[in-house]
């Protein structure tokens, strides 16, 4: 594989990993899948860099594929918990640097975190609570978690902001959230001047603390 990009190794490839795999390879990333389901890999194997058939619980088949070498390891079985755990921690023990594991359950989540891997994900929640978000707020356009606590948002412009500057506006003294840019139409300002007045429509993409984004997208929309 080219050193220059990074490299991934998918491992397992149902919804959420031929999703994962196909969307990083279009980003540019070297990217391996590894699945024991034949059929699914021919399927995946001229959308991504390369697709084996493997069975990922056994060691040394992983070490034949040379994972340690991988820059970030994405395990996305989830349904069999055993093979999702001993993979993980035969990924860990391989030296890959980085790992992403898919959980079922918030204690699953738990034994993941402790044999190693550095970033649990619920597909299917998050994906949930996504949807929620954009239904309840009329404002928030989507979101995109950065911690537990932290995330970047795209809101349409309030009322109240329309005509002012940003510098009147003051968001974060007033909100406690920084804005990283604004679309005005096809039009991306990263780069928005403090005099730089809000026009009706517009859609900043700001980041800020978890709760005080909630505080914008319900107290404040609802003006």
């Amino acid at each position: 594989m080219d050193d220059m990009k990074k490299q991934f190794v998918i491992i397992g490839s149902g919804r959420f990993g031929s999703s994962v795999a196909i969307k990083l390879t279009e980003l540019g990333g070297e990217v391996l899948v590894v699945d024991n389901n034949e059929s699914t890999v021919q399927k995946l194997a001229e959308q991504v860099t390369y697709a084996v058939q493997a069975d990922a619980t056994d060691e040394h088949a992983l070490k034949s594929l040379g994972i340690g070498n991988f820059d970030v390891a994405i395990i996305t079985i989830g349904g069999d918990i055993q093979a999702s755990i001993l993979i993980t921690l035969m990924v860990k023990e391989l030296g890959v640097r980085h790992i992403v594991a898919k959980a079922q359950s918030d204690l699953h989540a738990k034994v993941l975190y402790r044999i190693g891997a550095d970033r649990v994900v619920f597909p299917e929640r998050d994906m949930g609570i996504r949807v929620a978000k954009n239904l309840v707020s009329e404002n928030l356009i989507d979101f995109i978690d950065l911690s537990s606590e932290y995330s970047i948002i795209e809101i349409k412009a309030l009322e109240n902001w329309v005509g002012k500057s940003l510098k009147e506006l003051d968001m974060r003294a007033k909100y406690g959230i920084n804005v990283i840019a604004i679309k005005s139409g096809l039009d991306l300002n990263i780069s928005a001047h403090p005099d730089h007045k809000i026009q009706s429509g517009d859609i900043l993409v700001v980041i800020g603390h978890n709760e005080d984004l909630e505080t914008i997208e319900t107290k404040e929309g609802k003006r």
